[in-house]
């Protein structure tokens, strides 16, 4: 009963925790603010774990460890709600749009205003300046606290009353079902973005963007509250679990084993120990590897969803189904082929570390040929091309201004992109020359777009649609050798995550093995889960062209990247990190302590 509810526990805080990603876009779109401060949110999770790791690992052992458990379950839990609360008063998600309504007929839409829409709109904006995302934030610091006692509470209770020869099988189980949290938390992402923010709310027939478009914020707080809902349903059984159950027969001797008594004799002098172990010129620098491999892993997991929205022109649920069928599927795969190489061939330690080596160099490589994989930018009229179609163009918020469109007072801030019949994205109907429309809702179609005769060679009818254009062919084209690539390179990369870990606790003595295992999970937490999604994300937020602008002021989220420089800079980043850590693969010497542990996998 303790194990299917542990493994109840760990599926659920694994799939709330990969929603968390799927939902990155979403949540700057939504409250306006660039990647890098996504990534700190994101990244506040680890600071609540690392918050009480250490109190709760120490004195609530001593404690009732189920209803402990327990209590992190729910807190979790309260952390999910808290993180949907802003949807129900922030109040209707209102897109950014230069539309007008004609003074003349409510049916018409006068896409070219007589006076300056930011003088129109001077009146809505409000005094003060709410951060909603503030609740985001403090509801993943509580998630981070309550997933606290569940591993090392739940662990060490199955390893005190569990016969020695089936705990690891259970501990094993444990961690295979966290593996399919993440794969159901992108799925559920996926479906969370194609339904509308404010479904039920609204009128869908007056929501004039797709689930394709730049705006387009789909129900995140929806997966919030079913999240939420799971991860309080799985605090339930843990109130009716015993504090301890039978000791097994071989657990019957109180006294110590000598592993045991070696480390309990040494543990009061702690920083001799500590400098013993750091002291492992093949312990530090894996360490230090790690780090920087965490880093990569972390990075990438959490935008690489993004990368695929903004680089091949994929709807935010396509991105999320993709990462949860395909690429953590590809991982989890990897990473048990691994344990089966090294279990079949009776991998040593040497063995392993080459094993490590040869597969981080690999994908090293093949993560270069997704420089081969890009493609261009995205035409926008005064963005990534002139007016008159011509490349080369440099952005500056005057270059949207032309004589085509001068005769209008449009403004430049907003992003309600029309694509016109001669392939070229304009910002706004207003920035493209329109002067009339018809249809309504996803339908209406703007005519009489003076800046489409600047760069049509031949004559046409001067019309554009809603929404961007979309990616040429050969884009299209490219994107499913990238979704090959990348399942590769992730299957080989995981590959070496299991003869790693075997090497991380065979190079050390093994009373220092639990201290060793510590330090390596505090400093890859500190050093990694939190700064890599707020400098990767401020990497991201160097490539954007241009910047959405608050209804009260202030620069907001981004609406269209430089997607050739984005590719540059993800992938630069990820193939420096993947590089080191395959030229930097520590060279075990002997003596080497051949301890077998069973390794568990990480994501």
């Amino acid at each position: 009963m303790f194990l299917a509810a542990l493994s109840f526990a760990y599926f659920a805080k694994a799939l709330s925790g990969s929603y968390m990603k799927s939902t990155i876009t979403q949540l700057e779109r939504r409250f306006d603010i660039p990647s890098y401060l996504i990534g700190i949110i994101d990244g506040s999770f680890e600071i609540g774990n690392l918050l009480v790791i250490a109190f709760v690992s120490y004195f609530c052992a001593k404690l009732h460890r189920p209803k402990i458990i327990a209590v992190g379950c729910i807190l979790m839990s309260f952390g999910t709600f808290l993180i949907a609360m802003p949807h129900f008063i922030i109040g209707r998600y209102k897109i950014e749009t230069s539309i007008r309504s004609s003074v003349n007929s409510t049916n018409n839409l006068s896409p070219c205003p007589a006076s300056s829409p930011e003088s129109l709109r001077a009146g809505d904006r409000p005094s003060i300046l709410v951060s909603m995302w503030i609740y985001v934030l403090v509801g993943n610091i509580l998630r981070g606290i309550g997933e606290t006692p569940v591993q090392p509470l739940g662990i060490s209770y199955i390893d005190d009353y569990a016969q020695s020869d089936n705990a690891a099988l259970y501990i094993g189980c444990v961690q295979t079902i966290s593996i399919i949290g993440p794969v159901f938390g992108y799925l559920l992402g996926s479906l969370c973005a194609k339904i509308y923010v404010d479904i039920g709310y609204v009128d869908m027939e007056t929501i004039t963007i797709t689930p394709g478009d730049a705006r387009w914020v789909g129900a995140w707080w929806l997966g919030y509250l079913i999240a939420g809902a799971i991860t309080l349903m799985s605090a339930v059984p843990f109130w009716f679990l015993p504090k301890s159950l039978p000791m097994p027969v071989e657990k019957h001797d109180t006294n110590c084993t000598p592993e045991q008594t070696r480390f309990i004799k040494d543990s009061p002098e702690f920083v001799p120990t500590l400098k013993s172990l750091l002291g492992n010129p093949v312990y530090t620098i894996y360490l230090c590897v790690t780090i920087v491999q965490f880093n990569s892993l972390i990075g990438m997991v959490t935008y690489k969803p993004k990368y695929i929205e903004q680089h091949y022109g994929q709807s935010a649920s396509k991105a999320n189904f993709l990462m949860g069928m395909i690429n953590i599927p590809a991982v989890a795969l990897g990473m048990f082929s691994g344990g089966v190489v090294m279990k079949k061939y009776k991998l040593s330690i040497m063995g392993a570390a080459k094993f490590a080596f040869g597969t981080s160099l690999l994908g090293y490589f093949l993560s270069l040929l997704f420089f081969a994989m890009g493609c261009e930018n995205a035409k926008v009229a005064g963005i990534t091309v002139s007016y008159s179609g011509l490349g080369g163009l440099s952005y500056q918020e005057q270059s949207l201004i032309s004589d085509c469109n001068s005769d209008c007072s449009c403004t430049s801030r907003e992003w309600d992109p029309v694509c016109g019949e001669n392939g070229i994205t304009y910002v706004s109907p207003c920035l493209a020359g329109c002067n009339s429309s018809t249809g309504s809702g996803k339908n209406t179609v703007f005519n009489n777009c003076k800046c489409l005769a600047v760069a049509n060679t031949q004559p046409g009818n001067l019309t554009a649609s809603l929404g961007q254009c979309p990616h040429r062919d050969s884009c299209e084209k490219v994107f499913p050798y990238f979704l090959a690539m990348s399942v590769l390179s992730s299957f080989i990369i995981s590959l070496g995550g299991t003869p790693g870990f075997m090497l991380l606790v065979r190079c050390i003595k093994p009373e220092l093995k639990s201290l060793a295992l510590g330090i390596h999970t505090l400093a890859t937490r500190t050093l990694a889960g939190i700064p890599a999604p707020i400098y990767f994300g401020a990497i991201i937020d160097t490539t954007c062209l241009k910047w959405g602008y608050k209804m009260c002021g202030g620069r907001g989220a981004c609406r269209i990247y430089d997607t050739s420089g984005l590719a540059s800079e993800f992938y630069q980043t990820f193939s420096l990190q993947n590089n080191i850590d395959s030229f930097s693969t520590p060279h075990p010497h002997p003596p080497l302590h051949q301890t077998t542990v069973g390794a568990l996998p990480i994501i």
